[in-house]
């Protein structure tokens, strides 16, 4: 399997006052191409920290993060602006859908940053409105949609520039769960489908349930990884 994200002994410390706070405590893990792994912890417990620290939005203290191959922790921010363009989607808690645009134009938006030509970058975002299952709301504005549609713009959005890594920060998180769980099989079908390799933040265990491998955080520390798809094996007797 192919090595996407390697992470080696991350560390990242705070100094609050007198006291040194240890966001991430000496994290080590490796996530593979395909696959699709929740952080979970409650908050405080250093999982968002290191969400930003895998989108070179942080730099760690100490440690190692290689990302395809490159030690983004020694890129600087110009460089830092080009792998993100270049390798990953974002796929947000409150949506940030444009008000003023319509379903198809906010998912084209990331390509018009490439200098992508109009009629391409329509043509993409359509594709990628027809396999979130939006046929019917293309020219539909945020304000005309409901939260859970609004969140597959989202998701279709992430996908649009074709990233190496999508990353989710509580997708669901103002969602109801109902529409939760229809966004999280969503992303776990779309996933699968085009081969990408999704990790998500979230405090929901049951939401957590979806991914292919689980990272429970801690303090700062992973305290443990359940492999969800060796469970399921195991729970059909194959």
């Amino acid at each position: 399997m192919e090595k996407v994200i390697e992470v080696r002994n991350l560390y990242k410390l705070y100094r609050v006052g007198d006291e040194i706070v240890r966001a991430l405590d000496g994290v080590d893990f490796d996530i593979f191409r395909g696959e699709f792994c929740a952080i979970v912890g409650t908050s405080g417990s250093g999982k968002s920290t290191l969400l930003n620290m895998l989108a070179g939005l942080e730099k760690p203290t100490k440690g190692n993060i290689i990302i395809a191959g490159s030690h983004i922790e020694n890129l600087n921010e110009e460089q830092l602006v080009k792998y993100r363009r270049e390798n990953i989607g974002f796929i947000f808690q409150s949506f940030h859908l444009l008000g003023t645009m319509n379903a198809v134009e906010n998912v084209a938006l990331p390509l018009s940053f490439r200098k992508v030509p109009r009629e391409v970058r329509m043509r993409k975002a359509d594709q990628m409105l027809n396999l979130v299952n939006l046929k019917k709301h293309k020219k539909h504005f945020p304000n005309q949609m409901s939260g859970g549609q609004q969140q597959r713009v989202g998701v279709a959005r992430a996908l649009v520039t074709d990233p190496r890594i999508i990353f989710a920060d509580e997708p669901t998180g103002n969602l109801d769960s109902h529409t939760s769980e229809e966004v999280m099989e969503l992303m776990r079908q779309v996933v699968k489908r085009q081969n990408k390799t999704l990790v998500m933040v979230t405090h929901d265990n049951h939401l957590a349930a979806y991914a292919d491998r689980v990272f429970q955080i801690s303090d700062g520390k992973i305290v443990k990884i359940e492999d969800n798809r060796k469970k399921k094996q195991e729970e059909t007797g194959k």
